[in-house]
């Protein structure tokens, strides 16, 4: 089977979590950059890729990749790329998204245009016709310029692989699951730990921990581009990667993942994107203020995205409901917490330094992964 270099585009420091994901699925990396992993792997690799990454915001097919000052060289490079290869006679081509970051080149408007036009050019020659149709499958393009080195990729997912179906219903300030799946994976919370959200909203950060406990595929119960995309990969590979994700689904386990929120209304929209996902059965959710945190045993987790206080009235409240939370967590003896957050005083009101802080970009917004380290749990006597 032809091996491909396949583009994996993460959120800005994460990369280290989706390589290692990458990594564990058996393929090997090509490039680490910021907020993008590079790996190779072959047709299989890109069915695996999207039904099995928590982390990854979508998986592209690298296809070219060249230096351009110019838009001449833009258009010629462009050209020069093998796009009958790809992408069939009767395909639907566009050029989705273009971003640039110091480059000559920095519109993206004109960008898209003119990739669009050398593809046109070029498969003309090739499929020797004047007129596309673009009945067939979407072959969606997305390019990167870096210091003017282009790097330009088809996206095989589609929607976003965030969404991965089960969000019906969402609260204010969602987390992403991606995101919240990579924070999860960045602590060392196994399935025998408690854990415990206590400002959940819609539920995502325990429902994200019940799906990597009970080894159910982020990717199961959505659709991709390329599975259209039958002239690169056979239908019978999706099957095969489909059949792989149910066998290792093991939601007959022990947990105990609690979330909670002020907001009765949240609660109940956070049970229904549970029973979406199919770990239900896996969450305790309840309506409970974050003063009211407790839990009787030791050594739990908790991870949580807490207000930031985007707006100027909800900031004024923030040093009350930080301070109240960090009051809550002296209590629970020997555990660990871990929140993301924007909110500069965070360490202030929450009573105690972190034991480590990440910065993330959690899409524009700078925000931190404040990590709060309890004891270890003793090893049990054999």
């Amino acid at each position: 089977m032809e091996r491909f270099e396949l583009i994996a585009p993460c959120h800005f420091g994460l990369e280290a979590v989706l390589k290692r994901e990458i990594q564990d699925l058996g393929y090997e990396i090509s490039c680490v950059e910021d907020g993008r992993v590079s790996f190779y792997g072959d047709a299989e690799a890109i069915c695996r890729a999207n039904i099995f990454l928590r982390t990854a915001e979508r998986v592209l097919l690298k296809v070219g990749s060249f230096k351009a000052l110019t838009f001449e060289e833009l258009f010629q490079n462009t050209k020069a790329i093998p796009w009958e290869k790809y992408i069939p006679k009767d395909g639907k081509f566009w050029v989705a998204k273009a971003a640039s970051v110091k480059s000559k080149l920095f519109s993206p408007s004109d960008i898209q245009s003119i990739m669009k036009k050398a593809m046109v050019n070029r498969m003309k020659e090739n499929y020797d016709v004047e007129w596309f149709e673009e009945t067939g499958a979407s072959y969606p393009v997305r390019v990167f310029l870096m210091k003017d080195m282009v790097t330009v990729g088809i996206d095989t997912s589609g929607v976003s692989l965030h969404k991965r179906g089960y969000r019906q219903l969402s609260s204010k300030a969602p987390i992403t699951e991606t995101l919240a799946a990579a924070l999860i994976l960045l602590t060392p919370w196994k399935k025998d730990r408690i854990l415990v959200d206590p400002f959940c909203g819609c539920g995502t950060f325990p429902i994200e921990a019940a799906m990597i406990a009970a080894n159910i595929a982020p990717g199961m119960n959505r659709s991709f581009l390329a599975e259209e995309w039958t002239n690169l990969i056979p239908k019978k590979e999706w099957y095969a990667v489909i059949d792989e994700a149910n066998e290792m689904v093991n939601d007959d386990i022990q947990v105990d993942i609690q979330g909670y929120d002020i907001d009765g209304d949240v609660i109940r929209a956070a049970r229904e994107n549970a029973k979406e996902a199919g770990v239900e059965h896996l969450i305790h959710f309840q309506e409970r203020a974050v003063k009211d945190l407790n839990h009787p045993k030791k050594y739990g987790f908790v991870i949580t995205n807490p207000p930031y206080g985007e707006r100027l009235e909800e900031k004024e409240n923030l040093p009350n409901l930080y301070r109240e939370f960090g009051e809550s967590f002296k209590r629970l003896d020997s555990w660990s917490a871990y929140m993301i957050t924007s909110y500069e005083d965070t360490e202030r009101y929450f009573g105690r330094k972190a034991d480590k802080n990440r910065k993330i970009y959690n899409g524009m917004l700078r925000t931190y992964f404040y990590q709060f380290n309890g004891p270890k749990p003793p090893k049990p006597k054999k």
